[in-house]
């Protein structure tokens, strides 16, 4: 029997932004979630070029790296490749019920509101949407085209919570890791996790 609090999936695509997918999954690690990760093959190039993260091709390898980065337990941070169909993010039997798209590219909304799933990171989306779990996109893309914006829309009215990567400065962030805080707090109060990331409006910012 798992220890673990919640199984949640987080997918990092191909958009910049990996400080925000990187510190969800350091504080869904802390708090003792279990957390499967989706990494495309452009989103190894950007967390190389954002975050100095060269993260291995392999699922074991990369699971390696991505414990010992945030200091996880074993089996609490699973990376599944692009092509494992036999991942349990697969299938609507066995996928978790919350999955955050972060960063997320125009692409990947496109090919999740078309229902492309040509790969793991949009099956997993299309799992989600069709055993009517969670899903979120922390969008990543400015400015957007009528294009971008039709399909968010189409997915927005189905349930999907589109959450563009874009900080406010009302509580007065003084550094970068305080406006990546600020989304991450964001995306932590959409799936009812509790948090101290963020001063809330109201209260003393």
């Amino acid at each position: 029997m798992s220890d673990f609090k919640e199984t949640i999936t987080v997918a990092l695509s191909g958009a910049s932004g990996m400080p925000y997918g990187l510190r969800l999954i350091e504080e869904l690690v802390a708090q003792n979630h279990q957390v499967f990760v989706l990494v495309s093959s452009a989103a190894r190039v950007v967390l190389d070029t954002e975050s100095q993260f060269k993260v291995s091709a392999n699922e074991q390898k990369a699971t390696a790296q991505f414990c010992e980065r945030f200091g996880a337990s074993p089996e609490q941070i699973k990376v599944f490749g692009k092509d494992n169909w036999f991942s349990p993010v697969a299938s609507g039997s066995a996928a978790p019920k919350k999955m955050i798209v972060c960063p997320c590219s125009a692409g990947s909304v496109s090919a999740i509101a078309n229902g492309a799933s040509d790969n793991l990171l949009e099956r997993g989306a299309d799992v989600v949407i069709k055993e009517r779990g969670q899903l979120i996109l922390v969008v990543r893309e400015t400015p957007f085209s009528e294009i971008h914006l039709e399909n968010m829309l189409k997915l927005a009215k189905i349930g999907v919570t589109i959450m563009p990567a874009a900080p406010g400065f009302y509580h007065q962030p003084e550094s970068i890791a305080q406006l990546v805080d600020f989304m991450v707090a964001r995306i932590l109060d959409h799936i009812n996790i509790e948090h101290s990331l963020a001063k809330r409006w109201g209260y003393g910012c």
